[in-house]
């Protein structure tokens, strides 16, 4: 538009007097009688620069229309108002406070952490430090990976770039420490692996948190280096989040694995060591020895050819003296036929639990048999035994559901 108008500003008219150099000429070269043939051009360009001229006038005042409507009414015709904008901007406003938990979806890693969209101005940023309660070399041991959409929670600023710093560890420390008073509250056994002592106590690592076991709670004998990165059994005995304070017994979860061991139960258990006289075996966190004698029913003349240390197998509880902390054990009480620990010790494991079952019954009726002979010689407790093993009140009317005590098979007290 502006070219325009300097187009039109440097056309000019002459006037018409005859003293211009136009009277002139046309007066020197055409008679009087033809200046009637000169007139028609000089009247169009006239004609021209008033027609263009009216064209600018009407180009100006439709820029003056455009101002003022711009002016008194700017959304006149336009669908979203102003109010629609606002709501708009407080629907996507991003609250960037620290300990703001977000939703993001990682989308790129790298050796030190990882890039997370959140929706934000700028993209998040997740380090391997802060992305796992445990201690990681890359965030794809955690599971982070691209594509991974996952809650995290703001814990700075990067003043560089003013990117925003994100972390999962902080979420898992919370979920650790309200797992741990579940536990707590449960009173259940855990296993932790200690991995530290100092001159109060161990230290193990319970759901990922350090907890602290005294010396007083301790039950075992052996050395503080001697429980280095082993598992043992615990019980909570102090969950204090705010205190970061997680104190643990090992001596009352041992207490309470010995009070569930009964005799002819069968129990998982790990070769400890070998000795000449037998095994050591860790079931759930209590040593119990497996004589020579009680391995097979065939003699073992040397153990090492049937066990060895970190073998895994089952074995049968034969007694527990709690005073002392001795559990008996036997594998000889679930072979299948003799000898099957030597050259079968598979179907050993397999039949474990219905072996000792078999056992278990066999005890019952020869506890059964031994109550019922002692009733023979105390006829004032006013029970008899029938002379088909039925133990009822004295007299001829007998229950018909007495007590059968009829036993086929009752082992002798050297197999017991």
């Amino acid at each position: 538009m502006a070219s325009l108008a300097q187009q039109f500003t440097g056309l000019r008219c002459s006037p018409l007097s005859s003293s211009s150099r136009l009277s002139r000429r046309v007066s020197k070269n055409f008679p009087q009688n033809k200046s009637a043939s000169v007139s028609p051009t000089i009247v169009a360009a006239v004609a021209m620069s008033s027609g263009q001229t009216k064209e600018r006038l009407e180009l100006k005042k439709m820029f003056e229309d455009a101002y003022e409507r711009c002016r008194t009414a700017p959304m006149e015709g336009v669908a979203f108002t102003v109010d629609d904008f606002a709501a708009a901007i407080e629907q996507y406003d991003f609250n960037s406070e620290i300990g703001t938990r977000v939703k993001g979806t990682v989308f790129k890693t790298d050796a030190n952490g990882a890039l997370v969209d959140i929706s934000a101005k700028s993209s998040a940023y997740l380090s391997v430090e802060q992305a796992c309660i445990h201690r990681i070399k890359h965030v794809e041991e955690a599971g982070i990976v691209p594509g991974m959409v996952e809650e995290f929670v703001i814990i700075g600023e990067n003043e560089s770039d003013d990117s925003l710093l994100l972390s999962l560890r902080n979420i898992q420390y919370e979920l650790a420490w309200e797992r741990c008073r579940q536990l707590q509250a449960e009173d259940v056994i855990v296993k932790a692996k200690v991995i530290g002592a100092n001159k109060g106590g161990l230290v193990a690592l319970v759901e990922g948190l350090r907890g602290f076991v005294p010396f007083s709670q301790i039950s075992s004998k052996a050395a503080a280096e001697e429980l280095l990165e082993k598992e043992i059994p615990l019980k909570f005995v102090e969950v204090d989040e705010e205190q970061t304070k997680l104190v643990l017994s090992n001596r009352k979860a041992v207490a309470d694995s010995q009070a569930q061991l009964g005799i002819g139960s069968v129990v998982l258990g790990v070769v400890q060591s070998l000795k000449p006289y037998g095994a050591f075996i860790d079931i759930g966190g209590i040593n119990g020895l497996l004589h020579v004698s009680q391995i097979s029913h065939d003699r073992v003349s040397d153990i090492a050819t049937v066990l060895q240390p970190g073998d895994t197998l089952k074995v049968m509880i034969l007694s527990h003296d709690r005073d002392r902390g001795r559990v008996s054990l036997s594998t000889k009480k679930l072979e299948p036929t003799p000898g099957d620990m030597i050259r079968n010790p598979k179907l050993v494991f397999e039949k474990a639990e219905e072996m000792a079952q078999t056992f278990r019954q066999r005890i019952a009726q020869a506890e059964a048999m031994a109550r019922a002979d002692m009733l023979r010689f105390q006829p004032e407790s006013g029970l008899t035994l029938s002379s088909d093993g039925i133990l009822g009140p004295l007299g001829s009317d007998l229950p018909d559901d007495g007590v059968d005590l009829t036993v086929d098979d009752i082992p002798s007290a050297v197999d017991l």
